[in-house]
């Protein structure tokens, strides 16, 4: 049986009492309007609390010539916490975020990088940044690290070239 013979087969009865416009619909297959809010049994997030707000990084840098090493927290988006001009590296982190790309991310195996050496510091990097965890290592043991590191200058102390 085609289609057309099917749709002529219902009777006019059937939707005589219908909406003009509404068609032959019963209760069950009735558009339903839109629903506002979550749905039954749907789980919200929790609430967001003010402690939870922002980028938070800490920075654990050693090896860093006659001061040995610091650890600092840094807050953004409020700008704030223990590290000395706080604005500076949340700019700079903030221009290196792109869509696609990680300000963090180690450099690519099989990269290849100059035998340059730039000094003993090393770095630990943890917290969350655009809403991602963060645990990043850092050192200045080539060139390829070295560029890595300079990239996040003032996050990371500048060494100097050291």
């Amino acid at each position: 049986m085609s289609v057309s013979a099917v749709l002529s087969a219902v009777p006019a009865a059937a939707h005589a009492d219908a909406a003009p416009g509404e068609g032959p619909h019963t209760e069950a297959t009735r558009p339903q309007e839109p629903r506002t809010g979550p749905a039954p049994g749907v789980l919200m997030p929790p609430p967001v609390r003010a402690e939870d707000s922002g980028d938070r990084l800490t920075v654990t840098v050693r090896h860093l010539g006659d001061t040995g090493g610091r650890t600092y927290e840094l807050r953004c988006h409020p700008a704030g916490g223990s590290h000395p001009t706080p604005e500076q590296p949340c700019e700079t982190l903030d221009r290196r975020t792109t869509w696609g790309k990680d300000p963090f991310a180690p450099v690519a195996p099989g990269t290849l990088c100059t035998m340059l050496y730039g000094g003993p510091a090393t770095a630990h990097v943890t917290g969350t940044w655009a809403g991602r965890p963060v645990d990043a290592r850092f050192d200045r043991a080539d060139g390829c690290q070295i560029a890595r590191w300079d990239a996040l200058v003032p996050l990371l102390p500048d060494t100097g070239g050291q």
